[in-house]
């Protein structure tokens, strides 16, 4: 196996491209008075639009993540993965694992893997980060087909492994919270688990209380309203990337309108609670590695693996703390039913933000996962 620094190129050829084909887009009708309620919204895509054609400098975000060290790991013979390694300078550092999920990136956590590494505080724990883009993702290597998180977690824990880790603290949202989940119960090295999305569920999801049927009932309506995309994602990935492959602007779109619905906007706000320049690095990061449509796999993936279902009569019994962000696509059920299938030790309602915790509330989540690693020990 191998580890070899790697430098994040431009794609200057693909950039081209790109902007070709965002200059010959043709807009089309929307129902009157639409914001995001049908689906990812004409104004602010035209705002997007102009942005990216006059405003937007892809080579300086690279810039900013060659400056992190970034390496390409073999996990499997032949098999890469891509992730920034930051070794801290602290004697007592601790190995931990970030994971981004769909629709992020390893730019998730720009802002606060060094601060891990190094904190401010000595008080606070220092780590030693690993932040790794999946599988068909980004800058690490395409399964020839469809892997699930189950298979996942095996590439991380190897990972991990051959960075020289015997024992790691894992941090994940999105599909990083269903992998941990699945290294919880598979890993023999992962000592604690810090998740800021509720992934794999317990057997048992009935509800008992009035607490627990007001969850079922607004996650059968997010079931209804919002996991469209799960689905066709989950079963006809390649018909999707026919059209998606083909058309920056509509992978912007169908980007864009996640980052709009899934974060925690209030009634005032029309349009993702993020600067174009954020939302253009996310997107550019997909359509500059070609990547848009085997980062769907993972959902293929999923189903072919049996889904979201811890195996019965089994826990995760490793320490692990919770980060419920009340706006999550994910968000959590109440406690009670979170520990039928998780040890939690820390459980934390946060006042404000939604799925993308690491972009919406960074202060926020990097606090609760000191205060976790520091309360296990």
């Amino acid at each position: 196996m191998s580890v070899v620094q790697f430098e994040i190129p431009v794609e200057r050829e693909e950039v081209q491209w790109i902007r070709r084909r965002v200059e010959e887009f043709r807009f089309f009708e929307e129902p009157e008075g639409h914001q995001w309620e049908h689906g990812a919204n004409r104004a602010y895509m035209e705002r997007l639009r102009e942005h990216w054609l006059t405003g937007y400098d892809w080579e300086a975000t690279v810039a900013r993540l060659n400056a992190f060290a970034n390496f390409r790991v073999e996990v499997e013979p032949g098999f890469h993965l891509h992730c920034i390694h930051i070794r801290s300078s602290r004697a007592d550092a601790q190995p931990l694992l970030i994971a981004h999920g769909w629709p992020g990136s390893v730019l998730e956590f720009e802002t606060i893997l060094r601060r891990l590494a190094e904190p401010e505080d000595a008080s606070q724990p220092a780590f030693h980060v690993v932040a790794p883009s999946l599988p068909g993702y980004a800058w690490s290597d395409r399964p020839k087909a469809p892997i699930g998180p189950r298979a996942v977690a095996g590439l991380y824990d190897r990972l991990m492994g051959e960075l020289g880790y015997d024992r790691f603290i894992y941090q994940g949202g999105d599909w990083g919270s269903v992998i941990g989940g699945w290294i919880g119960l598979d890993s023999a090295r992962v000592q604690a688990i810090h998740l800021n999305g509720y992934g794999l569920r317990s057997a048992d999801m009935s509800a008992h209380t009035p607490e627990e049927k007001q969850w079922l009932n607004w996650a059968r309506m997010i079931r209804a309203t919002e996991t469209g995309y799960l689905v066709l994602q989950g079963t006809k990935p390649q018909s999707l990337g026919f059209a998606m492959m083909d058309s920056p602007m509509g992978v912007a779109a169908w980007l864009s309108e996640k980052y709009c619905g899934w974060s925690d906007t209030n009634a005032s706000m029309v349009e993702p609670p993020f600067s174009l320049d954020t939302m253009l690095d996310t997107i550019l990061i997909y359509l500059t590695t070609r990547s848009f449509l085997t980062a769907t796999w993972i959902y293929r993936g999923m189903f072919l693996e049996g889904g979201f279902a811890i195996p019965a009569g089994r826990r995760i019994e490793v320490p692990v703390g919770v980060a419920a962000f009340p706006r999550d696509l994910l968000a959590f059920p109440p406690r009670s039913m979170v520990e039928r299938g998780y040890n939690v030790v820390r459980y934390t309602q946060m006042p404000h933000g939604g799925h993308f915790a690491g972009l919406e509330e960074p202060e926020a989540l990097l606090g609760d996962l000191r205060a976790f690693v520091s309360g296990v020990g």
